[in-house]
């Protein structure tokens, strides 16, 4: 089940996703180049390609861009922003095990905020596969949130997706209905804590079936796979602009909140009410600088 779960988890809001969500930082594609000892790749496959996001993103420093993407809804997206622009792009349905790619087709591979919701084992085999040799794969993540400059609204957002994570917590044990949107209790106190990857209930199991993997051990599971010759994590950053109105989108960008969303509850009950309300009073309409943090966990076949 969990992955058509894991896919489910990202319908509906294709559009928010595809408006606020930032795109990875140049040096980046610099430095994957570099590993995979091309100038310019032919191919550059994304796993879990979402709006087409990153797969626009290394359009501009590749010949060709696939963009893998199981959810209809988020590929849709991805068609209808791009198809007009870049003819050097393709998007498919498929799964991070099963391509349908040829053998040694893909300079790299690249899975940007998405391999956490792939099965790592047979998603590094079909990787190894795709690869020609020497290729690269790359697991590409940003921090949440982005480094605003107000400490009044980063607070705001940790409290908010503590808040959020104890309510899928209790999606996760199966409390449903009027039960899941009841006031936390003292055991459930909704904590102020920093998770650079967003504030999970448990390493691998969320609501409604969603299967989760660390990012913090994607490393980890890259060198256990044994596909690869060499694996190094790197990080870079990103430079982009926001106000209120984007960081409160961002959080509701996160899978977790539109899953509780669709599941009744609402923004008072979820904390976001209180944070949008800190957010705007701390940021303001004025455009400022959002700085994004990456970590990159790269492996050559």
């Amino acid at each position: 089940m969990a992955p058509e779960a894991n896919a489910r988890r990202f319908g509906g809001f294709a559009d928010l996703y595809d408006a606020v969500r930032p795109t990875p930082p140049v040096e980046l594609a610099s430095l994957l180049c570099a590993y995979a000892a091309v100038d310019r790749p032919s191919l550059v496959v994304d796993l879990g390609s979402g709006t087409g996001l990153s797969t626009r993103w290394a359009a501009t420093w590749a010949g060709r861009a696939v963009g893998l993407e199981p959810s209809d809804d988020m590929r849709a997206q991805a068609a209808s922003t791009t198809v007009t622009r870049l003819d050097n792009v393709d998007y498919v349905s498929g799964w991070s095990d099963s391509t349908g790619l040829p053998d040694g087709a893909a300079d790299i591979v690249i899975a940007v905020q998405a391999l956490h919701w792939m099965e790592p084992g047979a998603t590094f085999a079909e990787v190894a596969r795709i690869l020609r040799p020497g290729g690269v794969f790359a697991a590409i993540d940003c921090d949440w949130p982005p480094s605003v400059g107000s400490a009044r609204a980063e607070r705001a957002w940790h409290q908010a997706r503590s808040t959020i994570a104890r309510y899928e917590a209790r999606l996760a044990d199966g409390v449903t209905g009027e039960a899941l949107g009841a006031p936390l209790g003292p055991d459930e106190a909704p904590e102020h804590r920093h998770d650079r990857g967003g504030a999970r209930p448990r390493p691998d199991r969320l609501g409604e079936g969603v299967r989760y993997w660390s990012k913090d051990t994607h490393l980890e599971r890259m060198v256990a796979s044994g596909h690869f010759s060499h694996c190094v994590e790197v990080g870079a950053m990103s430079v982009e602009t926001g106000d209120a109105t984007r960081l409160v989108a961002l959080l509701r960008s996160q899978g977790d909140y539109q899953t509780l969303v669709r599941n009744g509850l609402d923004d008072e009950t979820l904390g976001v009410t209180a944070m949008s309300d800190e957010v705007t009073a701390a940021l303001g309409d004025d455009p400022r600088s959002f700085r994004f943090t990456y970590r990159a966990r790269i492996a050559v076949i």
